[in-house]
């Protein structure tokens, strides 16, 4: 499509764009047969990313942030090779992460333009550059290594002789010098030194300061460069995580993308899988949120990852490989058993704020006691680059040297693309066993991890969640992204259950298998470590937001048809001699509960019903209550409601000032205290915006008090009764909500609706209890964890802002409050008050 199209003559110095745009360009180059027997490249220096392409298929990556700026044309030009070619290189109008407007996690710049600032067919002399590399590692070990170190002075005085030998305006002088290095690159290490399993590494981001569309093209300019190392270095081992090849439908679809629009990039790395050397890590669909995802989207992730590793690589992954996501569940260990991984890689706790991580290899337990083996590269990073100075640090930081002896070392440019460069290899391939450095070897994470476990008798274990101390903004970010998530996949479980049973009464009705596997990928891809937290750009939201509207107007046609089928006697006219309506229940208990049906004059009408588990009922008749709700307003305005269960009082602000458990009379809301009381709080984080909520914005909070609407009646008892107040939250902000008691429920419903215009605040709404207790309960995946409602460490009080899923839970012996949401992550319990952040 592009080669067709009509070229202009195009300068060095020109600018091109505006942002997300695609420029082409056509090179043409003329080498001079005076060059034959050197090395030339094609120089390509742009502050866009950019890709070479050569006789229509991709050949190399471009990105000056990413240090790829030349493509090697030759490497001994032969009088037999063609002297001219074209070559197109294909331009994408946006850095490495995006196009920030003064910074790089601002809002993207819509009218940045990209410049073209350099384009040269250049001689690479490779014996300068090696000599350079060899220097570099000696001034790196001659300042690194301290002056009690006899190898830092070695070191120095080979550079320093390495300069008296060197002439650089006579090249025959080069290999004295060099060989003056390679005598100290040649000393070896002792037996007992460390050792570095160095592995190639390039993290893409699926989606984050740029959309989904150009993740696909950063792939294939991360990889093509990659196979092209590989190529030229057959030692190269490279670790490519989240399906990291291709996630999804998106990701899985980008598979097909990189199949159809890269076919012979995508047979080369087929290729180098079969040899060993391109490795598929991760296990699951895409490099997903670690707390957010129900339990059941996280079996999903692993499901449909090692599906796709073993249908298209012949094996699945031993290892779980999430480097760059906020935090990790207490509920992964067990998950990760059941999908046949017990080796676990991350590094992002060394992120922490407050409490240093204790440990970089130990045993991961999780709430069941399954265990799974967890490495932290020592050096803090999936991004190295072969420096001396960071192989240092990865000895030096390592806290658990003497337990073992090995350390995994990322090296690569990432988060953006990139990958590994040749010049960090060659840097290692001269530290691989050189006296005074670790031993560094190019490795696997299998090699990795299965001489880990061997020296595994030692190492000591961590039981419960891995909690970052960072970013615990991102559980409230984006708050329709977080709705969308949880009804995405509450309509999708509905979906599959009632399918199942339609399946199991009517073998004629067809499961919807590919359609579900369609939408539970659009899913997976939302929950993406920078989608569903928050932190992306708003292009991203834009497209998570109409990937969940998909989820549900597909999701609602196929729960149409399983009920179809499913209830079809029950939904014939004939079948009914008088008005029933057909109640289903999709949880595995029996629920007695007020709905609301259509009545005989086509308005709503509540009915209580009783519908048996995982099943449904025809109601005709509705259940008459054994006590109807009671609704009295008093003089001052408050109001009080009583179903025979509980009794509440609310006053004009809708403050619950009561509430009162009646068959104990025990009251919940502490004298003098106000429950659903809503408080704002400056939102003013150090640096991470969308990601970060900082401990001392607690210092500022303020209760919404800007009543705009009082408390008033709207449902006067019977089935239901209900209230209604609405508040000015802020400068401009509004909010409404609706207080509801049904008839034989043992709770109260609060439908809260905020029209939010504030820039950096945060909403809460706190609920102080009448319970003393030393830990909270909060729902996670497939099980509950405690955490302590005091601060008496630097880790309790690190965590004043965390994660629950559904509730969380204030308990003593006989009596508890719970306070349940239906979209929230964002929590918090401390002393005796709950809070849940909106």
């Amino acid at each position: 499509e592009a080669v067709v199209q009509e070229f202009r003559p195009a300068q060095v110095g020109e600018s091109f764009g505006p942002t997300w745009e695609t420029c082409w360009f056509k090179v043409e180059l003329s080498i001079p047969v005076a060059w034959e027997g050197r090395e030339v490249h094609f120089i390509w220096e742009s502050d866009g990313e950019g890709m070479v392409w050569r006789d229509a298929q991709p050949v190399q990556g471009l990105t000056k942030e990413g240090e790829k700026t030349s493509y090697i044309l030759t490497r001994s030009l032969k009088e037999s090779e063609p002297h001219s070619l074209t070559l197109y290189v294909e331009l994408a109008c946006n850095g490495l992460f995006g196009a920030g407007k003064g910074s790089m996690i601002a809002p993207p710049d819509p009218d940045r333009r990209v410049t073209l600032s350099k384009a040269e067919l250049v001689i690479f002399n490779r014996d300068v550059y090696e000599l350079l590399v060899d220097l570099e590692i000696l001034l790196d070990m001659a300042q690194l290594l301290g002056e009690e170190n006899q190898r830092s002075f070695q070191a120095l005085y080979t550079a320093n002789q390495m300069i008296n030998v060197c002439d650089v305006t006579d090249p025959s002088t080069f290999p004295a010098a060099r060989e003056l290095a390679a005598a100290i690159f040649s000393q070896r290490n002792g037996e007992s030194q460390h050792t570095i399993h160095a592995m190639g590494h390039c993290h893409i981001d699926s989606a984050w300061l740029w959309p989904y569309e150009e993740t696909i093209r950063k792939c294939a300019r991360s990889w093509v460069t990659v196979v092209h190392l590989m190529e030229h270095n057959p030692e190269l081992t490279f670790a490519c995580s989240q399906l990291g090849l291709i996630p999804v439908l998106w990701q899985a679809q980008q598979f097909e993308w990189v199949r159809s629009w890269y076919p012979g990039l995508y047979t080369r790395i087929q290729d180098f899988v079969a040899k060993g050397q391109f490795i598929p890590v991760g296990g699951t669909w895409v490099e997903m949120d670690g707390n957010l995802p129900s339990g059941e989207s996280m079996v999903r992730q692993f499901l449909q990852g090692q599906r796709f590793f073993q249908e298209q690589f012949g094996r699945i992954c031993s290892e779980f490989w999430l480097p760059d996501t906020f935090g990790y569940s207490a509920q992964l260990p067990q998950l990760m058993h059941g999908c046949g991984i017990r080796r676990f890689l991350t590094q992002k706790l060394s992120w922490n704020l407050v409490n240093s991580f204790p440990h970089h290899t130990f045993f991961w337990e999780g709430i069941d006691g399954s265990q799974v083996l967890t490495h932290f590269p020592p050096g803090d990073s999936y991004g190295m680059h072969g420096r001396v100075e960071e192989m240092l640090k990865t000895v030096k930081n390592n806290k658990d040297k003497g337990r073992v002896n090995h350390s995994a070392f990322l090296f690569g440019f990432g988060d953006g693309g990139g990958g590994p460069t040749q010049k960090m290899l060659d840097s290692m391939k001269r530290m691989s066993d050189t006296d005074g450095l670790p031993r560094v070897q190019i490795s696997t994470p299998d090699q990795l991890f299965s001489v880990l476990e061997k020296e595994s008798s030692q190492l000591c274990t961590w039981v419960g969640e891995l909690f970052l101390e960072l970013h615990n903004g991102t559980y409230t970010t984006q708050a329709q992204i977080k709705k969308g998530n949880r009804e995405c996949e509450r309509i999708l479980h509905d979906v599959e259950v009632l399918s199942s049973l339609a399946v199991a009464q009517d073998s004629a009705f067809q499961y919807p298998a590919s359609q579900l596997q369609r939408l539970w990928r659009l899913l997976l891809l939302n929950q993406f470590h920078d989608v569903l937290p928050g932190s992306c750009i708003q292009l991203v939201v834009k497209d998570a937001l109409q990937y969940y509207a998909e989820i549900r107007r597909a999701g609602a046609e196929l729960q149409e048809e399983a009920v179809q089928s499913l209830c079809r006697n029950l939904l014939q006219p004939e079948a009914r001699s008088t008005r029933s309506t057909l109640v289903l229940n999709t949880l595995p208990w029996e629920r007695s509960e007020v709905i609301s049906r259509p009545g005989p004059d086509g308005a709503e009408a509540l009915a209580l019903v009783t519908v048996p588990s995982m099943g449904y009922a025809l109601v005709q008749e509705p259940s008459v209550p054994p006590q109807p709700v009671a609704v009295r307003k008093q003089e001052d305005g408050s109001v009080t409601m009583e179903n025979g269960m509980i009794a509440v009082c609310l006053d004009t602000m809708g403050h619950l000032t009561s509430l009162r458990l009646l068959d104990s009379g025990r009251e919940s809301v502490p004298d003098g205290c106000y429950a659903n009381q809503f408080a704002l709080f400056d939102d003013v984080p150090l640096y991470w915006d969308a990601w970060d909520v900082m401990d001392y914005h607690l210092q500022t909070r303020k209760p919404v008090t800007t009543l705009l609407k009082p408390l008033e009646v709207t449902l006067a008892g019977g089935l239901r009764g209900s209230v209604r107040f609405s508040l000015q939250v802020g400068k401009s902000s509004t909010l409404t909500q609706e207080i509801i008691l049904d008839a034989a429920c043992p709770y109260l419903r609060f439908l809260t609706q905020v029209e939010w215009k504030e820039a950096h605040k945060f909403l809460k709404v706190e609920f102080p209890v009448q319970v003393r207790s030393t830990d909270a309960t909060y729902e996670i995946q497939f099980g509950h964890l405690q955490r302590p409602t005091h601060w008496n460490t630097s880790w309790d009080w690190a965590r004043f802002e965390v994660w629950a899923h559904k509730w969380l839970d204030l308990s003593e012996h006989g009596f508890g409050v719970a306070l349940l949401n239906d979209c929230k992550y964002g929590a918090s319990a401390h002393r005796n008050i709950l809070s849940l952040s909106l």
